[in-house]
């Protein structure tokens, strides 16, 4: 075999790793893209529930569709955290769409990132919503924060522990959804790292109209 077809042979192999090497790359950066964006899409669809979900019970906080049995205004928020809120309301049913006329008390908190130990996320956690003493109900939404801020009518911050909540006009609400699962990410075909599509929302003055009749 001539010196020549040896050449041939070793730039002919050189060829074929490189081209091999770029269809890894590329063959990877596609998987990635894929990941993220499915990822990102159930991301979304869980913080447009979790959100769509908290701002009605909390616009009702104080409602009553019997104008007799609306609770007084300083009394509605039976308990506040910044985790955790309980309050009355009167819940919607099938058969009475704008609320039955009772008062129904709905409590919502986040359980500890213990629960959800089976998940590649170590920071998610389920967050919970009580209606009177039904059992707890919860989803794993992929919730990894959910904080509370109280304000009073003068625009003050209400300092923890509140030991009055019928000081509480407004709220601001900050919840945080994340993938459960995590995306491997690929660099260069010889790195890895992992990261969870996440999303964001903050609601900075939330105010039920029954707070504010008072």
């Amino acid at each position: 075999m001539g010196s020549q077809v040896v050449l041939d042979i070793i730039a002919s192999s050189l060829t074929f790793g490189t081209l091999l090497l770029m269809a890894i790359r590329v063959n990877g950066t596609v998987s990635e893209s894929v990941q993220m964006y499915n990822g990102d899409l159930l991301v979304q669809s869980n913080i447009i529930t979790v959100v769509s979900m908290i701002e009605y019970d909390f616009r009702k906080i104080g409602y009553c569709a019997d104008p007799t049995q609306l609770p007084d205004p300083t009394q509605a928020i039976i308990y506040a955290d910044s985790t955790s809120i309980k309050f009355y309301t009167d819940l919607s049913t099938p058969a009475y769409p704008y609320g039955d006329g009772v008062l129904d008390i709905v409590y919502y908190y986040v359980g500890p990132t213990s629960e959800l130990s089976m998940t590649p996320n170590p920071n998610d956690r389920i967050l919970y919503r009580v209606v009177n003493n039904a059992p707890p109900k919860g989803a794993n939404l992929g919730v990894t924060e959910f904080n509370l801020m109280y304000f009073s009518a003068f625009g003050d911050t209400l300092k923890f522990p509140i030991t009055s909540p019928g000081q509480i006009w407004a709220m601001q609400i900050t919840i945080q959804v994340q993938n459960s699962a995590a995306e491997t990410l690929v660099y260069n075909t010889a790195k890895f790292d992992t990261q969870y599509s996440q999303a964001f929302w903050r609601q900075v003055r939330l105010v039920s109209q029954n707070l504010k009749s008072r």
